[in-house]
């Protein structure tokens, strides 16, 4: 049996409460892994593992957290903000994403403020599906 989205957001609570040290009331859907939970990109690597542990799953952490691989690609990436290519590639590396408002403005210094517990949720309901 498929597990609740309301299931699969728990587990990632959880995840997230060990790995970062917060408290319960910090985890919310919109909440922002490095803006408002204080995350690092070290955490990122824990986070992948705690995830793996526990929905039984296979996370590269490429697949989770892309947006290296486009700030790298000089194709992706002019006067400090993506390009159309790059808004290409990062929408077919993160469907689980919603870059709606990241559209309007895409300058790279936004790019952390796409990791958010709900895009997390949304990737892994895609993985345990």
């Amino acid at each position: 049996m498929a597990m609740s989205r309301d299931k699969i957001f728990e587990e990632v609570k959880e995840v997230l409460i060990d790995a970062l040290g917060l408290d319960d009331d910090e985890v919310v859907a919109d909440a922002t892994l490095m803006g408002d939970l204080g995350a690092e990109s070290i955490d990122f690597l824990d986070i992948i593992f705690r995830l793996e542990k526990s929905f039984d799953i296979k996370v590269p952490r490429e697949e989770l957290f892309p947006a290296e691989a486009v700030l790298n690609n000089p194709d992706f990436v002019s006067g400090g903000k993506l390009t159309e290519k790059g808004l290409a590639e990062l929408k077919d590396k993160m469907p689980h994403t919603d870059l709606t408002e990241f559209e309007k403005d895409p300058n790279v210094n936004n790019i952390a403020d796409l990791f958010t517990v709900d895009a997390i949720v949304n990737f892994v309901e895609g993985k345990v599906a």
